[in-house]
């Protein structure tokens, strides 16, 4: 069974992007993704960040973002953030995704 809460306030909390992205937008998503991580880095409670493109193996997605956070809470107020940011600059990010042709599947993850 999955625990719904970290073990102690220090082991911080994970959000994970799996993508699935077509060749032909791969660059393009890519640059994106680095500028929306790069915003990360100025946030309360941030620890690290990952870009990753597949380069070998079966599996479906070729890009995996992943971003650690010192707390749930300092997640939560980061993505606040980042929404707010994307509206002010008219940005849709479900509508990026579509135009790029984009599969995507996301999720929130604590140590196990």
């Amino acid at each position: 069974m999955a625990r719904n809460t970290p073990r102690n306030p220090s082991d911080g909390v994970f959000r994970v992007d799996k993508f699935v992205v077509p060749a032909a937008s791969l660059p393009a998503f890519v640059e994106q993704m680095r500028e929306i991580q790069a915003m990360f880095e100025r946030l309360p409670g941030w620890r690290q960040k990952h870009l990753l493109t597949q380069f070998g193996g079966t599996g479906e997605f070729n890009v995996v973002t992943m971003v650690e956070w010192k707390t749930a809470g300092a997640m939560a107020v980061a993505q606040e953030i980042v929404q707010r940011r994307f509206a002010e600059q008219g940005i849709a990010p479900a509508q990026v995704l579509e135009r790029l042709g984009v599969r995507s599947d996301r999720g929130f993850y604590i140590a196990a």
